[in-house]
């Protein structure tokens, strides 16, 4: 048998170990709906518990270690530096202990990754600054309380390692995340704000209103600094980028086809669409580090080099909580496709780039890269400015989920069924605070042993049964 033949038999094999272990869940999930008492990875403890979640990160990890992807090493590094990074890059752990969780509460299209630095300033329709949610890689259908509860864990989580708190101020944050999403729950029913409202330079609480202040960047410098060449017409050799202009006809059809899809003409605003360079981007992203991305030069309105756009094309991948949820599926064309519609039904008048195109049969996602686009720095927020941040975000994560009924596929109205689900609501948030606690100190307890088995080479190579 030719190498090629045995790395082909065992690419098989892999992927049917790994379909093997995704029904799996998807049964525990369904059973957990379902019945009164099925054990949950949760229920796991010491070497067993450190077994599942090796298991799973490697799982979750097949095909960059299988491929030797460049960045892979890099994420598992900064996954073991850091607990806030570790829960960022690690969502199949966190979903697969909520595996079929919370059944009867309203659905909603969840955002999925809901942490503190995926709320920031992205471009809209017309390619100026709003605030809002920002990550929707996750995105798909389940109960509401899924995007609170992983809110709420990751600014406990924050809260501890960046801002250096303690309990009981941990608390009061998640706290005030939840009591924000309830309150911008409340705005929503009672005034439809969801439909239209979005917060900009003009209608910002002031925390925001100076990180749009502070976001504000000239694209002229912008594209100077960190992308164009020196004479403007292509992109610079980098550690962060390689030029690859021998595919500029292959990427030219790949916005062609993105501008017709999304109904992009050449005109004043968006410019020639003409692509001047392409580039591959290394090192970015926390979950996504190590999947395929790369940067478009697009010629700006001016047809000159100072108002450029870069347009950045993103390898979609599965949903963590895909079969995990306690939803029925939505069908998709592709990751990418998805991701797409999380976007549009949580974002009134996005980015108009954000897309989705097919390279070499792999789906990927394309949206701006804006010299404003920018998210919080955690480290410069005293106590009373995580709670103020924290607030906002909550309502933020409301005034999208509120969005589902009107642009989603939800049927029913979604936020007096949220509001009722939530009753008797401190009882609610002393709930999702408790279950946030709870899963930030596990996931410290797991972050301990994931350290334990970086450091002695377990992510390296695959295992038999994976490998």
């Amino acid at each position: 048998m030719s190498s090629k033949d045995r790395w082909t038999k065992g690419s098989e094999r892999r992927e049917a170990e790994r379909g093997n272990r995704r029904e799996a869940y998807e049964r525990l999930a369904e059973r957990f709906a379902a019945e009164a008492a099925v054990p949950l990875p949760t229920f796991l403890t010491g070497q067993a518990r450190r077994e599942h979640v090796r298991a799973t990160i490697l799982e979750d990890h097949v095909e960059r270690i299988d491929h030797r992807a460049e960045g892979t090493r890099a994420k598992f590094d900064l996954l073991a530096k850091s607990l806030f990074a570790f829960f960022r890059g690690t969502a199949l752990v966190f979903y697969r202990d909520m595996a079929g969780t919370d059944g009867a509460m309203p659905e909603v299209l969840l955002l999925g990754d809901v942490h503190p630095e995926n709320f920031g300033i992205m471009p809209n329709i017309d390619h100026a600054p709003i605030f809002s949610v920002n990550d929707f890689d996750e995105a798909g259908y389940g109960p509401f309380s899924w995007d609170i509860k992983r809110g709420a864990t990751g600014f406990v989580i924050a809260a501890r390692e960046i801002g250096g708190f303690g309990d009981k101020k941990r608390r009061k944050i998640a706290k005030a995340f939840v009591k924000g999403y309830a309150a911008g729950m409340e705005e929503c029913a009672r005034d439809e704000i969801e439909t239209t409202h979005v917060y900009r330079m003009d209608n910002s609480p002031p925390l925001i209103a100076r990180l749009f202040e502070n976001a504000l960047t000239d694209r002229k410098s912008w594209l100077k600094d960190r992308y164009q060449n020196e004479k403007g017409d292509g992109f610079r050799t980098s550690d962060e980028l390689t030029p690859i202009s021998s595919r500029r006809d292959e990427f030219q059809k790949l916005i062609d086809d993105l501008a017709e899809a999304r109904g992009l003409e050449p005109d004043g605003l968006h410019g020639s669409l003409r692509v001047k360079d392409v580039a591959m981007r290394h090192g970015q992203g926390t979950a996504s580090l190590g999947l395929d991305r790369y940067y478009v030069l697009l010629e700006g309105p001016s047809e000159d080099t100072t108002d450029d756009w870069i347009v950045e094309f993103k390898r979609a991948r599965r949903s963590a909580m895909d079969g995990l949820v306690p939803s029925p599926r939505r069908d998709f064309d592709d990751e990418a496709a998805r991701i797409v519609h999380g976007q549009r039904v949580h974002l009134p008048d996005g980015d108009p780039f954000y897309g989705s195109v097919t390279i070499d049969g792999i789906s990927f996602l394309t949206r701006e890269r804006a010299p404003f686009r920018d998210d919080i720095d955690l480290d410069d927020l005293d106590y009373g400015e995580w709670k103020d941040y924290a607030d906002i975000c909550g309502r933020a994560l409301a005034r999208a989920h509120a969005r589902s009924d009107e642009v989603g596929d939800i049927d029913y109205d979604v936020e007096p069924a949220i509001l009722e689900a939530m009753e008797p609501r401190h009882v609610f948030i002393d709930d999702v605070t408790c279950f946030a606690c709870e899963a930030a100190e596990r996931l410290r307890h797991d972050h301990k042993a994931y350290k334990r088995d970086h450091k002695r080479g377990a992510f390296e190579r695959l295992p038999y049964a994976l490998g």
